[in-house]
């Protein structure tokens, strides 16, 4: 999409997390180094040292930040999950240690201690200035870019546990990438998730049950948010199992594709 800038977090040769505006599209991508991005990944000074985007290693966002998400944010995903749908979000956190980019692997746990892990495909706001009991305006302002996340979840922890920290917060529960799309329109996006090439799940945010704006204005007024902090916004139907040897794809409309394989964790 026209006037949608990419900027993606990578690996430097000496362990540094760099930060790169990326050109062009696939096998021919580039991503040019940049310093100097504000919080809401705007001005900047490119280095003029252009790479193959397909030989650095792409980092996710979120790294030290709070990463927040919405529970049932679709009506025919509460649906699906068997309730009706909420009156109020229903927020909670993932842990950063979950936090995994582009091309890395989900792990999935032991049976004995999770049988049943489930994708869900979200669009994923980064945020770019400090909110603190705001009102929605000033929210959807605060809005520095999008990203694709996966909520991956241990479905039958979360129904065990009573609650979702775990079976949400497991190492590797947290694909986010590839970049961060400026200027991307989240008001109404397609999100959608792919399993071995089949479709699994294909939603728009036009149909989320509470506005981004709005979600961030309840979060605010309790909890603060800060500059680089993520907020995923809910899931559409179609949640499913993944098992070892599957490659899952989440894709946002004017961002990308956001595509990790799936492997049995090791002892």
């Amino acid at each position: 999409m026209a006037g949608i800038k990419r900027i993606a977090r990578f690996l430097g040769k000496d362990g540094e997390i760099l930060e790169g505006v990326v050109h062009g599209e696939g096998a021919a991508a580039e991503i040019e180094e940049v310093s100097g991005l504000d919080g809401m990944l705007q001005g900047g000074r490119t280095l003029g040292r252009p790479r193959p985007l397909k030989e650095v290693q792409l980092m996710p966002w979120g790294i030290s930040r709070k990463i927040l998400a919405v529970g049932k944010n679709y009506r025919d995903h509460a649906k699906e999950m068997g309730s009706e749908a909420p009156q109020s979000p229903i927020i909670f956190i993932k842990p950063s240690s979950a936090l995994i980019g582009h091309g890395e692997t989900i792990e999935l746990p032991p049976s004995s201690i999770a049988k049943e892990v489930h994708h869900e495909a979200e669009l994923c706001v980064i945020i770019g200035k400090r909110l603190r009991r705001a009102g929605e305006a000033e929210c959807a302002k605060a809005i520095a870019a999008l990203t694709c996340l996966n909520d991956v979840t241990a479905r039958d922890v979360q129904k065990t546990d009573g609650q979702w920290a775990r079976a949400k917060g497991f190492d590797s529960f947290c694909p986010v990438g590839p970049w961060a799309a400026v200027g991307a329109p989240w008001e109404d996006a397609f999100v959608r998730c792919r399993v071995n090439g089949e479709v699994r799940q294909d939603g728009r945010t036009k149909d989320l049950l509470f506005s981004i704006p709005r979600l961030l204005a309840f979060i605010s007024a309790g909890i603060t948010l800060e500059p680089g902090d993520l907020f995923s916004t809910g899931t559409p139907s179609g949640v499913g199992p993944i098992r070892a040897g599957d490659e899952v794809e989440v894709e946002v409309e004017g961002v990308g594709i956001l595509r990790n394989p799936v492997r049995a964790r090791k002892g």
